[in-house]
């Protein structure tokens, strides 16, 4: 399909998934799960990036989504930032935290890189359970409701209903953002390291160079999640370092395939759809959701479009 008609695909899409909360009863909890819909399936794409795009298994990526949201709720509570100045120190922060990550962990590959990854979220989950100026267990309360000012009009959003249009904008935005850098110059370069390297290398890529520019752009996607996300909740705290969000992105990643432009979304809409409004309990849920991870990527590696594949294969 070219860029065209994708995009205007999607351009025809989007309207459909705008007023589908309305459509769906336009009730506080449609508005409520819509809203964390939007916020999880952006979380999921910074993920994606890397999985996707470059083949490694990052799991230090809650500690982005984390930075944007604790960035948020210290700026907000204790130095009264608005909305944007919010979004910009959350972008920063998770590109700062990304450029030392990568530093150290790019260095090395599969098994190694995941276990470093997961000792450094291990630590950061440790880090925001203890530091006071973190708010400790506790966290941060007090959140404001999101305020964006811009030259004619101030946008705000009290309530969930009038957070999902924010919502859906920061999801539209990521899915352009997705689908240029899979068209990409650096894309591509992205793709060559991981399937050759030394054909990369041969071709005049610097695969550190493009591993590391990767993780730096897949950060500050995970983190406007998190930025979002704090003024949902309006608190943050340390359970927000739980590995209920790291499985729930690698869920989103692996559950329909890779590199698939709405693939993370389409699991998303599944997994929260589940777990909103036909929950088995807080462990039941979460139960469901380890098992189906465990089932794809035993079972179904190339994840729902490898099976359509080999359904397709069969029926032929």
């Amino acid at each position: 399909m070219s860029l065209s008609r994708r995009t205007w695909g999607l351009a025809a899409l989007a309207p459909l998934v705008f007023f589908a909360p309305t459509l769906a009863g336009g009730s506080g909890a449609v508005y409520s799960a819509a809203v964390l819909i939007a916020i999880f399936a952006v979380m999921a794409y910074g993920l994606d990036m890397i999985v996707s795009d470059l083949g490694e298994v990052s799991l230090a990526h809650t500690v982005f989504f984390a930075v944007g949201a604790y960035t948020t709720a210290l700026l907000s509570t204790r130095a009264g930032a608005g909305g944007w100045t919010t979004l910009a120190a959350s972008i920063g922060m998770a590109l700062l935290f990304a450029a030392l990550i990568g530093l150290v962990t790019l260095r090395l590959r599969e098994f190694v890189f995941s276990l470093v990854t997961y000792a450094i979220a291990v630590v950061a989950a440790t880090l925001a359970q203890n530091w006071s100026f973190l708010g400790g267990s506790d966290g941060v309360r007090g959140i404001p409701m999101l305020v964006l000012e811009l030259p004619s009009v101030v946008l705000q959003a009290k309530n969930d209903r009038e957070l999902w249009p924010f919502a859906f904008a920061l999801l539209i935005i990521t899915l352009y953002l997705i689908d240029r850098f899979r068209h990409s110059r650096l894309g591509s370069a992205a793709v060559m390291t991981h399937l050759n390297s030394r054909l990369a290398i041969m071709s005049g890529i610097d695969p550190q160079r493009v591993r590391l520019q990767v993780f730096l752009a897949s950060a500050p996607i995970t983190a406007a999640a998190g930025w979002l996300y704090a003024y949902q909740r309006a608190y943050v705290s340390a359970d927000i370092l739980d590995s209920y969000f790291l499985i729930l992105m690698l869920t989103a990643v692996v559950l329909p395939g890779r590199r698939i432009l709405l693939g993370p979304l389409f699991a998303t809409v599944l997994v929260l759809s589940q777990e909103k409004f036909l929950s088995l309990g807080g462990y039941a849920d979460k139960i469901i959701l380890g098992s189906v991870l465990i089932v794809v990527l035993a079972f179904f590696p190339k994840g729902l479009a490898g099976l359509w594949d080999w359904v397709v294969k069969r029926r032929r």
